[in-house]
């Protein structure tokens, strides 16, 4: 399962539907656009639909996720889009498609109609296989397994590689200094593009107004230029902000250059970088760098699995590398960036890993390695003891105490028990309210108080005018005063039809007794 629950477009989402998703991205000028690919290889699409950029085959938004019947089975390897939006993805044979946003031909299809449902890029590309894509403002880049590099679209600052400012309609190899070389990494900002070669040297072309190409000028360059002040560097992985661009070595450094009106170099100033300069990041050994040319912000994973972040945090300025709390570079971009965009395609491994907790939830009532079981009405419950044990105060000293592999249960239902340990293993309970009476019981008997807790929550949710008097009764007999306050209010918010059930009829005289006094104090009696 591939957790999007930062991410805002994915509220609505069902939890079955959020259980499938194992690919993800989210996009466009609010974060209010995304698509992601299913366990079965469904693609699907949701949001604002802005030039199309959801490949739905038409301009319509949609709050329900509609799957692009086009995409279904193609596994996608590799996602980039731009801000248009415009949409371009590669798949697993290499294959390239885009759609969205096509005003400077970004889509590489030899016009500028926007594209509203996926096509196949064709142009020099049928016998090559593309294993990366990357998307600028308005431009794509596509790295293939040869190591070559494709550009195209929007062109105004040479960020194409060809040579001119002419915009470039369909795929051209980016030759000129990357001619018999091999790229293996490629990335881009909104106006610039960058390349990493396999033997460690970083070249980049287009905008460079603000330092962005790291050459130690700013002149915009309509061919690469191979960053010579990283000579003896060998950098591993580049990632470009909005006009800034970050570079991880080989042996876990990092260089940042660019613009820095943000802090978004991580040098502690806001003074832009012309020439790629080292950050401090107090000696640990990084392993990903994180940029996306929507933001200014910038993001770091160490190899202890800490990540940082800088630049611009929710319109903070932060200028030094900043330690939190997050476990992925992803969760920076969720919570800090603006827009809230996922800054790769997100993905989970196709195995079947499980959480502690999923591999908890899963193991409850299985026999195959639990190694104590309670009957109850005749039934088997299969549990493991080092769980209880730890779970449940009552378990610790009943377990402490024997050894047995099997313990009959008399006080309780099969249904209740069977959720009460079951609540052990997952946190929640899965009862309806009537049913919830009797593990309230239990919770009370047990002193389990978070339990006692959830068990009134649920009752609470299933209260009604024939069950309310029913629901009044437990929660005094168990002494949940907070239930049973909300019970009293609701019989006396109903109390015509709440005192004509069988329910009230068959009150026991004391609970009748007090309850005909407080609600007459309360003023139900009132004219």
């Amino acid at each position: 399962m591939l957790d999007v629950g930062k991410w805002p477009v994915f509220a609505l989402l069902p939890p079955e539907e959020l259980r499938l998703i194992r690919q993800a991205c989210v996009f466009g000028s609010a974060a209010n656009e995304a698509l992601y690919v299913t366990v079965n290889d469904e693609v699907f699409a949701l949001g604002t639909n802005c030039s199309g950029c959801l490949g739905l085959g038409d301009l319509q938004s949609t709050i329900e996720p509609r799957r692009i019947d086009v995409l279904c089975g193609k596994k996608i390897v590799s996602l980039s889009y731009g801000t248009g939006p415009h949409v371009v993805i590669a798949t697993a044979d290499g294959e390239v498609f885009a759609w969205g946003h096509n005003g400077y031909s970004q889509l590489g299809n030899g016009t500028t109609n926007h594209g509203l449902t996926p096509a196949l890029v064709s142009t020099n590309l049928q016998s090559k296989r593309v294993t990366e894509v990357a998307c600028g403002s308005h431009h794509t880049i596509a790295l293939t397994t040869d190591g070559e590099v494709y550009a195209w679209g929007y062109n105004n600052s040479g960020q194409v590689g060809s040579g001119s400012t002419a915009n470039q309609p369909t795929p051209r190899r980016v030759s000129s200094c990357l001619q018999n070389k091999v790229v293996v990494n490629i990335a881009c900002g909104q106006l610039c593009s960058m390349a990493v070669l396999d033997n460690g040297e970083v070249y980049g072309w287009g905008y460079n107004c603000n330092g962005q190409l790291g050459l130690g000028n700013n002149g915009n360059q309509q061919t690469p230029c191979r960053i010579a002040s990283l000579q003896g560097v060998n950098i591993v992985q580049v990632a470009c902000g909005y006009a800034h661009t970050l570079a991880l070595t080989d042996e876990g450094f990092i260089y940042a250059w660019g613009a820095n009106s943000y802090g978004q170099l991580g040098t502690g100033n806001k003074s832009n970088q012309a020439l790629p300069t080292l950050i401090n990041t107090d000696k640990e050994r990084m392993v990903e760098v994180a940029a996306c040319h929507t933001s200014h912000t910038s993001a770091a994973k160490t190899q202890s699995g800490q990540v940082l972040m800088w630049g611009q945090c929710r319109g903070q300025a932060v200028a030094s590398p900043h330690l939190t709390h997050f476990s992925s570079t992803d969760d920076v971009f969720a919570c800090f960036a603006t827009p809230a965009v996922t800054w790769h395609l997100l993905s989970v491994d196709g195995d079947d890993y499980l959480t502690v907790a999923q591999s908890l939830k899963k193991e409850f009532d299985s026999p195959e390695i639990s190694d104590l079981k309670f009957l109850v009405d005749g039934k088997c419950i299969h549990v493991h003891k080092a769980l209880l044990k730890i779970r449940c105060e009552h378990f610790r000293a009943l377990l402490n105490e024997t050894d047995e592999d099997a313990i009959e249960i008399h006080q309780f239902s099969y249904l209740v028990y069977r959720a009460f340990l079951e609540y052990l293993y997952t946190d929640t309970i899965n009862l309806p309210p009537e049913d919830a009476i009797g593990l309230l019981d239990l919770a009370t008997f047990y002193r389990e108080t978070r339990l006692k807790r959830l068990c009134q929550e649920t009752i609470k949710r299933g209260i009604s005018e024939e069950n309310a008097i029913t629901l009044l009764s437990a929660a005094v007999k168990y002494e949940a005063r907070d239930l049973e306050e909300f019970c009293f209010k609701f019989c006396v918010n109903h109390l015509t039809a709440v005192t004509q059930t069988q329910a009230f009829a068959d009150m026991d005289h004391d609970l009748l007794k007090n309850f005909i006094s407080k609600a007459s104090r309360y003023g139900a009696f009132k004219n």
